[in-house]
């Protein structure tokens, strides 16, 4: 059933595509926004006030001349709001500070506890402890965005089931509701980190791309003509899932997928403790980090870049699968793996040539660990306000 244009929605629209072109083409003119959109000039008027009402939108010193009189410049009022934002799926918990235009103002890591009811604990004392952190004068905080690793039903952000958190059915959006007085809002973290790397990342510019995230879990965040795509259960993009491979077809995975058992950083850490006492390698009693593995590797040492070299085939062949099924512009390597781009970008881009009808551009997260909490800015500015993204184009 189609859902017909009201008046209200059709408002809304454009009230989004005003702030839209504000946000990325400040300063402009009234004039400019009207035939950019082809608005009339005093529907652009009657949103600017809007925005300027709300403090999104403030004018300028420069000014135009509009029917004999002289109008300032507008600018988007990024600064008047910022955003708290989280990331759960990392080796920790690592939260932010930012502002609507994706400055990051503050920012702290915590780590995870070992029962679920602890780790909610910790992440209500993380949000604390950023909405005390010092801010400009009059910003005000206009929500919270957390990015939670596994299924995560949205809007009623309620985790369905999170290996790495130990969750299953939380609420977890209702529970920091009843902590704060401020709109939370709970998607599914590496949904976020493709927001970020969108509106803020290397991703700005492309309308279909995949955010393709290797840390303590394996997952991608997927992106259809500017849209994020969440798929009927909205567990879309669990890529840690795939099989790479017939020997694992007729296995249950309860926890992690088969795919993260061979490529998540908890699989290449455990897979280097093995091939090390295989060699007779002495492994420090506090044991090794992928850091230690990846700096390994780039000295040459043939245990690590055995490692390397498998673990790039298995994330080949998951890549593979997306460029096949998906055929986006864009896949983007985020988590921990983004900062050793030199180890991966270039032989998995070797792997699939020829393989695929069409590779895509594989690029480098340039955002890294903090593409979540921006991905968190555009999750809250998204729900704050009736607000639909529409991305102006060439």
């Amino acid at each position: 059933m189609k859902q017909s244009i009201t008046a209200s929605l059709m408002r809304s629209i454009n009230r989004s595509a005003v702030l839209e072109l504000l946000r990325h083409n400040s300063p402009i003119a009234r004039t400019r926004i009207a035939e950019d959109l082809e608005m009339s000039l005093p529907t652009v008027m009657r949103i600017v006030d809007g925005l300027i009402e709300e403090d999104l939108v403030r004018a300028t010193g420069n000014s135009e001349r509009t029917g004999g009189r002289r109008r300032p410049l507008l600018q988007f009022n990024g600064n008047a709001h910022a955003v708290v934002g989280v990331d759960l799926g990392g080796v920790g918990m690592f939260g932010a500070v930012a502002d609507l235009s994706g400055n990051i103002q503050h920012e702290t890591h915590a780590s995870h506890e070992d029962t679920p009811e602890c780790s909610v604990e910790c992440l209500i004392e993380l949000i604390q402890s950023l909405l005390d952190a010092p801010r400009p004068d009059g910003q005000r905080i206009r929500g919270i965005g957390i990015g939670a690793p596994g299924v995560t039903l949205r809007p009623d952000g309620v985790v369905i089931w999170s290996p790495s958190m130990q969750w299953q059915d939380l609420p977890l959006n209702s529970i920091l509701a009843d902590h704060f007085d401020l709109p939370v809002f709970v998607d599914n973290d590496v949904n976020l980190a493709t927001l970020g790397e969108w509106e803020f990342g290397i991703g700005q510019g492309s309308e279909d791309l995949v955010c393709f995230y290797v840390g303590r879990g394996i997952g991608s965040g997927i992106m259809i003509g500017d849209v994020l795509y969440r798929g009927h259960n909205q567990a879309a993009g669990e890529i840690g899932y795939l099989l790479p491979g017939i020997e694992f077809l007729g296995r249950r995975y309860d926890n992690f997928g088969a795919l993260e058992d061979m490529a998540s950083i908890t699989s290449i850490i455990a897979r280097a403790h093995e091939l090390m006492a295989q060699e007779g390698i002495s492994i420090p009693a506090e044991g090794i980090t992928v850091h230690d593995i990846l700096a390994a590797a780039r000295q040459g040492e043939t245990w690590a870049r055995q490692l390397v070299d498998e673990t790039v085939k298995y994330l080949a062949l998951a890549i593979a699968a997306i460029s096949s099924l998906l055929n986006p512009e864009l896949i983007i390597l985020s988590g921990t793996l983004a900062g050793a781009a030199d180890l991966f970008i270039e032989p998995i881009s070797e792997y699939l040539e020829g393989v695929v009808p069409f590779a895509p551009k594989l690029l480098a997260s340039s955002l890294e660990h903090r593409a979540v909490v921006l991905g968190a800015v555009t999750l809250v500015l998204n729900r704050t306000g009736e607000y639909f993204v529409v991305k102006q184009r060439p």
